[in-house]
Order: structure tokens, then C-alpha cells, then sequence
């Protein structure tokens, strides 16, 4: 019941925060997809207070599973009928974006200002803000200290790419286990463990400002190296493994590291003795991550644009949003803004070590690359990837291939 009363405080506050806003606001019924097969308690707390502050308005909130949530959206659009806002990831916006079915986020400048550095670089086409970002995930490295100790080494963090591998080969050549766990299969997340690397070594994807391509450089050549090294000390077959399965190994004690999100130690094995580090800094950067957020989408034509706006920023905004970023009844996520430039005195973060790693990183982090055809920049990297897993080509030539094939997307 408590955590109930706060949501029901936390959507009133969020509600304060666009009451004096500039949107000329009208009665409307708004569609509001909900990608994720279900409706938060603390999200329709806020519809709900939402709705009661806005006399004559209706919002008809549809969960839709994430495998066709997002084609759902985009199909509605195009045939002229679109909902009033999506929340689905970022990724998808600027296919939206090219294909003008969405307008742009309307996020006032003190919200600009509180956001954690590079969130904003997760929903932005060529300097365009497309989306209000609403959940938010980095990364690090997972370290089970029991392995590391019965293979002779410290648990603790390796600051370079050289202490990483020699932790791992430690791992591997004196215990029953691989030094650290691998994903190569061809699924999302292959892309994705290798950006957190890209971006720990000076790596970019997409220029934020011009849209150029910047795969095809010296920073991916050495992260594809690593993964080329990596091989020798992780477990058997990676091109057979996505982050989950990596994570079934790690609690089994298969493998002695693993690179993972906030909610890792929620999903690890209870009383395992492990530590949460940051991710190593590469040749050419520093210790960084990759940034991906899921967010609300306002849709052009609908007829009542700015209220759709009014809704997005409520929901994303102040202590709605606290709401969600939380563990204490919400998702337990890195949390998307400085909580406290909006006036949360303890945030949940606050003086944690633990929420430190995830949250140091994000200034010399790099977001997802938001491009119209990601299935296609997806086939891209795993195809890089595991051409060198599997010992198909050189390092050179699978980076030119993929910077290659990169441009005829953009």
C-alpha cells in the first residue's frame, strides 16, 4: 500500500512539472501502445491522475508483446491511422523519423539539463531529438571471485584489455571453468556486447551531428582483436550462445566473467561471491559502456499532437519517472536522470558502489546506433563477429567488409 500511495504522489508531482507547460491542449482520445505485453501499476497510476486533470480527455492504454509491438505501431502510421504515442526502443526512431510518421520530442530544457550524459544521444537523428526516453540500461563486467581466487588471482577490477585477458586465461588454465563467457550468436545482443567494447576503446558507430559512418576505423580493428584473443580463454563455441545462455553458464560456474546489465545480480545465483566492475578501458579510450533506452514516441497525425506531448512528458518526467527507475517497486534500471538536479534529496543510487559502476561509465559511453534497417546493421556486426570467433578472416578485412556493407544503410 505504501509503495502504491507513493506511485499515486509520484504521477501528481509529474503532473506539476508540464502544468504551466507552453502545449495548447484540447480534449482528445489518445491510443497509447504499450510495447512489453503489460501495463505497470505506476504507469496507469499516472494515466489514470493524467486523465482526471485533463477533463474531456481519454487515453486507451494497449499492451502488445514486443515481438510485433513495434511493427504494429509502424504499420498503423503508415496507413494513416496512428496511435497517439508508442512506447518502444529507440531503436526503431529513425526509421519512424525517415519515414515522417513521428514528430519531434518536445523536452524543455531544465529535463534536458537533469539527464545522465549521452541519454539524449539514444533518441537523436542528426542533432533531432525523436523520442522521451523512459528506461535506460548500461553495462559491466560480472566477476565470480571464488573462480578468480582458486585460479591464484585477486577479484578485482581489471583496468586494461592486457589485465582482462590475463584474468581470464588464469581462470581458464587453472580451474574447471572458462575465463570468461562469450556471445557470438545471431541475435541482438552480439551487437550489443560488442559496442560495450567499442565504446571502452575510443569507438563510434554513427556521427551524432552528420550521420557519417565511423565503423571502419582502428578503434573497431582493435576490439574485434580482442574478441580474436578472447576466443582462446572462453567457453566452447560462443557463435552457439546469447547473453542469457552466457548467464545459465556463469551461474553454474562454467565461466568466471560475464558482461551484464544492472539487473544482474538479481538473476545470479543468491550468495554467489561475485563483484561488478567496470568494463576495461581499450588501447585507444577509457572505461565506458553502451547506452540503450527505450522510448515514447509521439506520432504525427493523430489530430492531437500536443496532448500526446503533455502525456510523453508526464510519464518521463521528474518522479513518474523515479517510479520506474527504481528498485524499490520499479524496474530496478540505471537511473536516466540526476535525480537529484530534480529534487530528490536520497536517491536510490546514492552511495552505492554498486550503482556507481553502472552509472560512472555513462559519460564515455556511446548509444545503440539508431539506423531504419536494424536488422540489417545487426547482420553486419554478428557477421564481423563471428567471422574472427570462427576463424574465417583477418581482422583487417572483416572490419572493411563491415564498414562496407555499413554505408548502404546509411
Amino acid at each position: 500500500m505504501e509503495e502504491y500511495m507513493k506511485s499515486i504522489k509520484l504521477a501528481l508531482i509529474g503532473l506539476l512539472l508540464v502544468a504551466g507547460s507552453s502545449f495548447s491542449i484540447r480534449a482528445a482520445d489518445l491510443h497509447f501502445i504499450m510495447c512489453g505485453g503489460e501495463v505497470r501499476e505506476a504507469d496507469q497510476t499516472v494515466v489514470d491522475a493524467f486523465v482526471a486533470n485533463n477533463p474531456g480527455v481519454n487515453v486507451n492504454i494497449e499492451a502488445v508483446p514486443w515481438g510485433t509491438c513495434q511493427d504494429k505501431s509502424l504499420t498503423l502510421a503508415a496507413a494513416g491511422d496512428p496511435p497517439s504515442i508508442a512506447y518502444m526502443g529507440s531503436r526503431t526512431l529513425r526509421q519512424l523519423a525517415n519515414n515522417d510518421l513521428i514528430v519531434p520530442a518536445k523536452i524543455s530544457s531544465d529535463l534536458m539539463e537533469a539527464y545522465q550524459t549521452g541519454i539524449l544521444n539514444t533518441v537523436t537523428v542528426k542533432g533531432t531529438h525523436w523520442g522521451y526516453p523512459r528506461a535506460f540500461s548500461t553495462k559491466a563486467l560480472f566477476i565470480n571471485c571464488d573462480l578468480a581466487e582458486q585460479a591464484g588471482v585477486a577479484c578485482e577490477a581489471p583496468t586494461n584489455w592486457d589485465e582482462l585477458y590475463d584474468m581470464a586465461k588464469a581462470i581458464n588454465d587453472n580451474t574447471d571453468a572458462a575465463g570468461i563467457g562469450l556471445v557470438g550468436k545471431d541475435f541482438d545482443n552480439t551487437m550489443h556486447q560488442f559496442l560495450v567494447w567499442l565504446y571502452s576503446n575510443g569507438g563510434q558507430v554513427i556521427d551524432l551531428q552528420t550521420g557519417a559512418n565511423m565503423l571502419d576505423s582502428q578503434s573497431t580493428r582493435e576490439t574485434l582483436a580482442l574478441y580474436e584473443k578472447l576466443v582462446g580463454v572462453a567457453q566452447e563455441g560462443p557463435t552457439a550462445f546469447e547473453r542469457s545462455q552466457v548467464k545459465d553458464l556463469y551461474n553454474d560456474g562454467q565461466v568466471g566473467m560475464y558482461v551484464e546489465g544492472p539487473w544482474g545480480r538479481g538473476v545470479h545465483n543468491e550468495g554467489m561471491n561475485e563483484i561488478a566492475v567496470p568494463i576495461p578501458a581499450g588501447p585507444s579510450g577509457v572505461s565506458g559502456t553502451l547506452l540503450i533506452t527505450d522510448s515514447i514516441a509521439v506520432f504525427k497525425g493523430s489530430g492531437h499532437e500536443d496532448m500526446a506531448h503533455k502525456l510523453a512528458t508526464t510519464l518521463t518526467s521528474g518522479e513518474s519517472q523515479y517510479a520506474l527507475d527504481t528498485p524499490d517497486g520499479g524496474w530496478g534500471l540505471t537511473p536516466i536522470f540526476d535525480y537529484e538536479k530534480l529534487g530528490i534529496s536520497d536517491p536510490y543510487y546514492k552511495g552505492d558502489d554498486y550503482w556507481a559502476v553502472f552509472i560512472n561509465g555513462i559519460g564515455a559511453g556511446g548509444p545503440e546506433p539508431l539506423v531504419e534497417d536494424f536488422k540489417s546493421m545487426q547482420s553486419v556486426f554478428v557477421n564481423m563477429i563471428q567471422g574472427i570467433l570462427l576463424g574465417d578472416d583477418t581482422v583487417d578485412n572483416l572490419v572493411s567488409i563491415a564498414g562496407e556493407e555499413f554505408d548502404e544503410l546509411l
